[in-house]
């Protein structure tokens, strides 16, 4: 399945069963927004990455982005501590974590904390956790400020929509222990 399959999957599982949710989202980046934050950031996006920005750009409105915290982006989804990011959100990110050498520590190539090869595109509001797709392979890694940086949790965005759709799914059927859907939102425990 592609990327663009596996995210339609999943916002048709979160319009069905969390409607206002859904609706809250915003509309897609342009081919334009694209560009300028390739140029800003100086690297090219993973086609999987494009793609998706191209069905939704998950930024805040700017008058609902909060500037006390490093990472802004739409409460409870894709679970109730991280958000997907939008392109400002990701920028503002990947500019926070790279650094001249292109990875963190400096003194460790081979298994560095961060690469700048590295784009967030889903994170906590401290930036201390996340997921990221590595612009060379297009596989999905997850970060914890502390921890090892984990590469290739996933083969790629569509696979890590897959769980985010299978989630949902459980969610829908009542079978998670941690949240429901509530008058078209979900609803963490």
């Amino acid at each position: 399945m592609s990327v663009a399959e596996s995210w339609s999957r999943v916002m048709r599982l979160l319009r069905e069963h969390a409607p206002a949710d859904h609706a809250d989202l915003p509309g897609p980046a342009t081919e334009q927004m694209l560009a300028a934050a390739e140029e800003r950031m100086g690297i090219s996006l993973h086609g999987d990455l494009r793609t998706w920005l191209l069905q939704n750009n998950l930024d805040l409105p700017e008058e609902d982005v909060d500037d006390e915290v490093a990472c802004c982006g739409f409460d409870g989804f894709p679970d109730e501590g991280s958000f997907f990011l939008g392109i400002r959100a990701m920028e503002g990110l990947y500019a926070n974590r790279s650094t001249s050498c292109g990875f963190d520590p400096s003194d460790q190539p081979d298994h560095p904390f961060w690469r700048n090869e590295w784009i967030p595109f889903l994170s906590d509001q401290d930036g201390w956790t996340g997921k990221f797709i590595d612009v060379r392979d297009g596989r999905v890694g997850r970060w914890f400020v502390g921890e090892p940086t984990v590469t290739g949790e996933y083969e790629s965005m569509a696979q890590y929509f897959d769980s985010v759709a299978e989630m949902l799914t459980r969610i829908a059927e009542g079978r998670s222990p941690v949240c429901r859907c509530t008058d078209g939102r979900l609803v963490w425990s």
